[in-house]
């Protein structure tokens, strides 16, 4: 719900906002910040910048922080309705990057049935003064991201382009984890077909003949 005319800034915000802070020359500020704190505040000429992590907001919602920071019309119908193919457009001086991301699904076995992996969709808003980030479905949190930049001021002073380069090399990162899963599923299913044991069912799957005949035994 959009806050109420004269009321304050960003108070219908609360449900899709994971964090909201402010920094300057790569430190984060003490305390909570709202939306209309954070628009009285920021300014790019002194460092200081202001992320916004979001989780799966309203359209109401979205139009808010985009009526605030004055984001691309087309970027933020992208950023509501997701599905979107990975891409980076440049809308005057903000950068709109969109990513999708993986993430691995336990199995104690793999089936012809079995769900490998889960896919979500990280948006980020990157312009002087704020970078936005929005998550969709499976996307991972992006605590640690944040953490690990403000461990490392030298870093997060470059400003919105430090959160937009560490969130593309987190999700690039976490590919790189799903493979190496992904590759040892394929070496548990390679050998279980190859087996010297192992007879096809007519389902598809592999049994053993070992296994068959003990089963078979009175």
């Amino acid at each position: 719900m959009v806050a109420e005319r004269g009321g304050e800034r960003g108070a219908g915000l609360s449900s899709a906002v994971v964090d909201c802070a402010l920094y300057e020359d790569g430190h984060r500020i003490p305390g909570q910040v709202t939306l209309d704190t954070v628009m009285k505040r920021i300014d790019p000429q002194e460092g200081r910048f202001a992320w916004i992590g979001l989780y799966e907001p309203t359209e109401e919602q979205l139009q808010e922080v985009a009526e605030a920071f004055g984001l691309h019309p087309l970027a933020v119908e992208d950023a509501v309705h997701a599905h979107q193919r990975p891409k980076l457009e440049r809308y005057g001086d903000m950068l709109f990057l969109v990513l999708k991301t993986i993430v691995y699904v336990d199995h104690e076995k793999v089936t012809a049935t079995s769900e490998i992996v889960d896919t979500g969709e990280i948006m980020v808003f990157a312009g002087p003064g704020y970078a936005i980030t929005v998550r969709h479905g499976s996307a991972p949190p992006l605590d640690d991201v944040r953490r690990q930049l403000q461990d490392d001021p030298q870093q997060l002073g470059c400003g919105p382009a430090a959160v937009l380069h560490a969130v593309a090399d987190m999700v690039v990162d976490r590919y790189m984890g799903v493979a190496d899963a992904f590759a040892g599923d394929v070496d548990s299913l390679e050998a279980e077909v190859f087996s010297p044991t192992a007879r096809w069912t007519p389902g598809g799957s592999t049994s053993s003949s070992a296994s068959s005949s003990s089963s078979s035994a009175p």
